[in-house]
């Protein structure tokens, strides 16, 4: 056997045969020692050769015990039936250990001529080994399944989150799609020069939706080229009518994250609060990333006679999608001010491009209030 990780050593049928050797071998040294310093008058050779011949014994009432009574009865819950046959176990070892002694255990003493033959008051020791390796053999049965239980079920969870995410990705991308189509329809029946343009931004919007998102995770840089596409298409239907105020700071090229967690963010922002706001509207977005956390915040203007709508489609999506994603490793913060609105996220990030799920260390939260505007401008801390 060359390097044989012990996982696959411990549950893979291909090393069963090894693994019972390696038990039973294990169980006849444990048991010889045992005995060897309890009753020192005998040799160590004696002894060992002693366990050899108890084998047949040991084996004769552990598997049946294992393999037909554990699965039968206390795997299945029935607790009650599970308690009369290791009661009936107990009452057979009794009468198979006195046979076993009359018929082999004695005869084989005399056959190999020994000085001091032991023909009686060594019942309950063989009872004792007999007992206890049947319960050795059962702890270990239990623990193989109680593994094996706890892999399927979280292969289980896996594949249940894997489908999720796949469904949440699904209603995601048809509703941004929607929105910005209806964007672009309006400037279409203007016949707006500009329409052109924002169809190639709508067309690298897609490009993303169809090939980026694939992946688990996408390289934070391509994320935010993406919103600030977004965000030049709902400019140029605002014209001068907007003011936007853009920051982004920090190693963005070399982070990666889960695709789609800020532009909904950013989308909601126009759609239910500049869009409704009755004087010029405003909106600031700032992103950062210190210390290997992703830091975003959204602030937008909006009506302050009218209530901000925070569980649309879209943020009900990006939440089921942090919480499956980057559990306890996320805080989302929004707050509605009256006259404007304002989401703070913080994202524990890997520097590679590994899956997510892998990232283990908690985040470390950080408190993102907006400062007051100020001027006409929208300030960050």
């Amino acid at each position: 056997m060359k390097s044989i990780p012990y996982n696959n050593f411990i549950f893979s049928p291909r090393y069963r045969l090894w693994r019972h050797l390696l038990f039973w071998s294990a169980h006849i040294l444990v048991w010889a020692t045992f005995w060897y310093i309890m009753i020192p008058f005998f040799s160590y050779e004696r002894t060992l050769l002693k366990e050899l011949v108890w084998l047949p014994m040991f084996l004769f009432l552990s598997y049946p015990f294992i393999y037909w009574v554990l699965p039968r009865t206390l795997l299945k819950g029935k607790i009650l039936q599970f308690i009369v046959l290791v009661l009936c176990w107990g009452i057979a070892a009794l009468f198979l250990n006195r046979f076993y002694r009359d018929v082999v255990y004695i005869p084989f003493q005399e056959a190999m001529n020994y000085e001091v033959i032991v023909r009686s008051g060594g019942e309950a020791g063989s009872f004792l080994c007999m007992a206890i390796t049947t319960a050795s053999c059962t702890v270990v049965k239990l623990f193989k399944y109680l593994i094996t239980k706890q892999h399927e079920w979280m292969l289980a969870q896996k594949e249940k989150v894997a489908t999720e995410l796949k469904l949440l990705k699904a209603q995601l991308h048809p509703h941004l799609l929607f929105n910005t189509l209806n964007n672009i329809y309006s400037f279409s029946l203007e016949q707006s020069p500009k329409t052109p343009g924002m169809i190639l931004k709508l067309s690298s919007l897609l490009s993303y939706m169809l090939y980026d998102c694939r992946a688990d995770e996408v390289r934070l840089g391509k994320e935010i080229e993406i919103m600030k596409n977004y965000v030049d298409l709902e400019r140029e239907r605002y014209g001068d009518r907007i003011e936007i105020s853009w920051n982004s700071e920090g190693d963005i090229n070399n982070q990666f994250i889960a695709p789609f967690l800020m532009l909904p963010f950013l989308e909601n922002a126009f759609k239910h609060g500049t869009s409704e706001q009755l004087e010029k509207p405003w909106l600031g977005v700032d992103i950062s990333v210190k210390h290997d956390a992703l830091r975003c915040k959204i602030a937008n203007s909006k009506n302050e006679y009218v209530a901000y709508n925070n569980n649309g489609i879209g943020i009900n999506n990006v939440k089921k999608r942090l919480e499956l994603i980057y559990p306890e490793q996320y805080e989302l913060k929004m707050n509605d001010e009256g006259n404007f609105f304002v989401v703070s996220l913080v994202v524990k990030l890997d520097r590679t491009a590994t899956p997510v799920s892998s990232l283990l260390k908690p985040v470390l939260p950080e408190s993102m209030q907006p400062d007051n505007k100020a001027n006409g401008q929208f300030g960050f801390q």
